[in-house]
């Protein structure tokens, strides 16, 4: 067996190896020599590894390993790409993990490289005969973007654990409960024309103006109709996040777009979010037949709650915290497809995922190691 990397060198080799997942085509990489580096290490370690390819991606992979056999057991799972970076913003190279003021710094340190990391030393400590029970380890392509990954995955069922773990940066609270996550483009088809004589075109800009103004009150009633006091935004939230039109100050502006986020809580279906979205467009639909149109931008995220059940009990217990909700999303529902309890805890804060010179704090090493080896003793021996 080669000799495997302390926690350290394994989060330096990890980060070192860029894989940025994007809907821009000019940021997105692929992710297979991440995945590779993860399969010699597990490979070394006694798992069966196996690697898909994940299908309709620009060359992306998932990595399933399994440790010990029989039924059931424990499966640890997370995302092998990172988002897009700032380099202005960044007080060092994102790729190059530095350890400054009891901190690992390096992008996908706490979201969430550094999570497997984790596994990879308490993997170390085991005895592979002592184990009742399996031990997964998945590693999934493309979270912060489609989700391929775990789509893909959810939808193969290739193996029955009893209880899953997505290492998501929690700072180690597990997390019973998360909103969904859609995001559509409304297009605005006007009619282009010389800005002086406004009468002979239609201004996409003023259309897309009337558009904001509906879905402004529509975000407003979503506060009323809707509440989850177990967020601390208890309601769904609609966001206006990116808008483009025109091309110069003396021309009609023909063609505009809108990109829009929805997050639905718990329990609320995709069709009722887009059935409030088309009734409150409608009035301007029918203004203007055939010029307002909406797309999806990809494949929408389902929100996720895991019920009371004994890794709920479990889980606060070794944690010390009581589960709670968060508003972003995970891959929780797809995994939950497999027919597993399910929980998102892990390392690090969502506080430093997605910013310049994300860390990962020194005090949620050995935190994370000894709750690690409580799951797998729990679950697995």
């Amino acid at each position: 067996m080669n000799k495997l990397p302390n926690f350290a060198e394994a989060l330096s080799e990890l980060i070192a190896l860029s894989s940025i997942s994007s809907t821009d085509i000019h940021w997105d990489q692929g992710n297979l020599h991440v995945i590779q580096l993860l399969a010699t290490w597990f490979e070394d370690l006694g798992f069966d590894v196996s690697i898909q390819a994940v299908p309709q991606s620009r060359h992306k992979y998932n990595l399933l390993a399994k440790l010990g056999s029989g039924e059931g057991g424990l499966l640890l799972a997370g995302h092998s790409d990172t988002v897009p970076f700032d380099e202005n913003r960044w007080h060092s190279d994102p790729h190059k993990v530095v350890s400054k003021d009891n901190k690992f710094y390096g992008l996908g340190t706490c979201d969430m490289k550094g999570f497997f990391a984790f596994i990879l030393q308490v993997c170390q400590q085991l005895d592979v005969n002592a184990l009742k029970k399996p031990l997964y380890v998945l590693a999934t392509a493309d979270e912060e973007t489609t989700m391929a990954g775990a789509r893909f995955f959810a939808e193969h069922q290739l193996i029955k654990p009893d209880v899953a773990i997505i290492g998501e940066p929690t700072n180690l609270v597990p997390v019973v409960m998360h909103k969904g996550h859609m995001s559509h483009r409304i297009k605005v088809v006007g009619q282009s024309g010389h800005s002086s004589k406004p009468s002979l075109g239609i201004n996409a800009i003023e259309i897309i103006y009337q558009v904001i103004g509906n879905l402004i009150e529509l975000k407003e009633s979503f506060t009323q109709q809707f509440k989850n006091s177990h967020f601390d935004v208890p309601a769904p939230t609609l966001n206006l996040g990116a808008i483009k039109g025109g091309d110069s100050a003396n021309r009609i502006c023909g063609y505009c777009t809108l990109d829009i986020d929805m997050r639905s809580l718990p329990g609320m279906s995709d069709d009722t979010l887009l059935h409030l979205l088309a009734e409150s467009l409608q009035p301007l639909t029918e203004k203007y037949q055939g010029r307002i149109n909406i797309e999806e931008l990809h494949p929408s995220s389902p929100s996720f709650e895991q019920p009371a059940s004994e890794l709920v009990t479990f889980a606060e217990k070794i944690s010390a915290h009581p589960c709670c909700a968060v508003n972003y999303a995970t891959e929780a529902p797809f995994i939950q497809q497999l027919g597993c309890q399910t929980l998102v805890m892990g390392p690090g804060s969502i506080d430093q995922a997605h910013q310049p010179n994300e860390f990962l704090a020194f005090d949620q090493i050995n935190k994370t190691e000894q709750l690690l080896i409580k799951l797998i003793n729990q679950y697995c021996l």
